[in-house]
């Protein structure tokens, strides 16, 4: 479904700043080789990744779910000096392509990949998190939140993506696995009264979250 009148989209990608060569053909690459290059979160969405980076100017970002390595190139661009991300992929092809990425834009000292569960790496992992990506599998979102939040500094925040999934998410009933996990992860987050959230409906939803 597309829940974006196309002419907007493209309207709204005119008009938002563009993204670095490197950036765009990574994009292109990944558009014209990967089954699943509807994954990737491309110019616009990346364009705002990278600038809420920059707003809140984080220490520590944790993204869960790598894929090709382009909203964590996104993202780090707004790491303060010293700063470090930590990114999770699942699958090994997939990581082998973002490591190198990571490694043509001269990032590999600010960005940390590991291989393998997530929901077995979240607690391995000795941080504080200052903003996290949730990208992954959607029927673990919310143990990704769970397990993130106890670890997120007050005030930090907590991105997840797909929380329109496809527009399944407006169907009654929601009927699907992954559109069931999703309306259950915003359902979650709604009634939670450790934080407060905004959703965003910019291309496939976004649910921008903040520890309280």
């Amino acid at each position: 479904m597309d829940l974006i009148n196309p002419l907007a989209q493209a309207y709204a990608e005119k008009f938002t700043s563009p993204e670095g060569d490197l950036l765009r053909a990574i994009a292109e690459t990944t558009y014209a080789n990967h089954p699943q290059s509807n994954m990737l979160s491309g110019h616009w969405q990346g364009k705002f990744l990278e600038l809420l980076s920059k707003m809140l100017q984080p220490a520590r970002i944790l993204e869960v779910g790598t894929f090709m390595g382009y909203s964590a190139l996104c993202l780090a661009n707004g790491l303060l000096n010293g700063g470090k991300l930590h990114t999770i992929e699942l699958r090994k092809e997939e990581g082998d392509i973002a490591l190198q990425n990571f490694h043509n834009a001269e990032a590999r000292e600010k960005i940390i990949l590991h291989l393998g569960n997530a929901l077995e790496i979240i607690p391995s992992i000795r941080e504080t998190w200052d903003l996290v990506f949730i990208d992954a599998d959607k029927v673990n979102y919310i143990n990704y939140y769970e397990l993130v939040l106890p670890n997120m500094r007050r005030g930090g925040f907590i991105l997840a993506d797909n929380t329109l999934f496809h527009g399944e998410v407006l169907t009654e009933p929601v009927s699907g696995k992954n559109a069931k996990a999703i309306h259950a992860f915003n359902q979650h987050v709604s009634k939670d009264d450790r934080v407060e959230q905004v959703f965003i409906t910019i291309r496939d939803g976004l649910m921008l979250i903040r520890k309280k």
